[in-house]
């Protein structure tokens, strides 16, 4: 469920709870007409405090996605704006949403190896590998690879979006990306706590993300269990 973070990169507390709620609407869980339970219940189960609640559901307000109506209480809006920090997040629940979270692994500066494949303008890159979550739960493992012409990582000062520590950190954000969804074995370097073990077949993504170049700024494959997420592309 959502957390503080020491990062300055990470998303405020309200900002993940609004986060949490477009991703339940987009995932249909909360439908339009629907009403909120009372706000102190609902602050009491997400672990946050009236204030921080009430400034998520302004944001949600402000996006067209809630009406808040005096003496009565707080109602699903759909048909509004849905733009979010994960709008590019493709990995939902079975029973759909979820906040995404990460662990970061491990970050390191080095050559490109043979089996990437081709991005960006540097021999170099900065590899990041994470365990990714939806709310709680486990569900996939990742490797990013940014092109090392697109500046130096800090792994102190990542947060769960890494689109947001480019933005606030490298000076650009991730306009559009190509996703390929096949299937792929967990790499060997998964952790043990992994749901998967190693050489498990199961879901896999590529992924390749422009920033305002012409080539590619990042590259990126996840492994994820499918008995626990699936991929989901919503078109309107």
């Amino acid at each position: 469920m959502p957390t503080a973070s020491q990062s300055p990169n990470a998303l405020p507390l309200y900002v993940q709870i609004s986060e949490l709620l477009i991703r339940d609407i987009a995932a249909g869980r909360l439908i339009d007409g629907e009403r909120l339970p009372p706000e102190r219940d609902m602050a009491e189960d997400l672990g946050i405090s009236i204030g921080t609640l009430r400034k998520a559901l302004a944001d949600l307000t402000e996006k067209g996605l809630l009406e808040r109506i005096q003496g009565s209480g707080n109602y699903i809006r759909q048909g509004g704006t849905q733009e979010s920090v994960y709008a590019m997040f493709r990995l939902e629940l079975l029973s759909g949403g979820g906040l995404p979270r990460a662990d970061i692994l491990d970050v390191t500066r080095l050559a490109k190896p043979d089996d990437l494949p081709a991005f960006g303008t540097s021999g170099e890159g900065t590899r990041i590998r994470r365990l990714r979550y939806l709310n709680d739960v486990m569900i996939a493992v990742e490797e990013i690879w940014l092109d090392g012409d697109a500046g130096t990582v800090r792994r102190d000062l990542l947060s769960d979006s890494l689109y947001r520590y480019y933005q606030k950190q490298l000076g650009f954000w991730i306009a559009r990306a190509e996703d390929r969804v096949t299937i792929g074995k967990v790499p060997d370097w998964a952790p043990e706590v992994f749901s998967l073990v190693p050489g498990t077949v199961t879901g896999f993504i590529e992924r390749f993300s422009w920033a305002d170049r012409p080539k590619p700024i990042e590259y990126s494959r996840t492994w994820f269990d499918t008995n626990r997420a699936h991929y989901v592309q919503r078109l309107k």
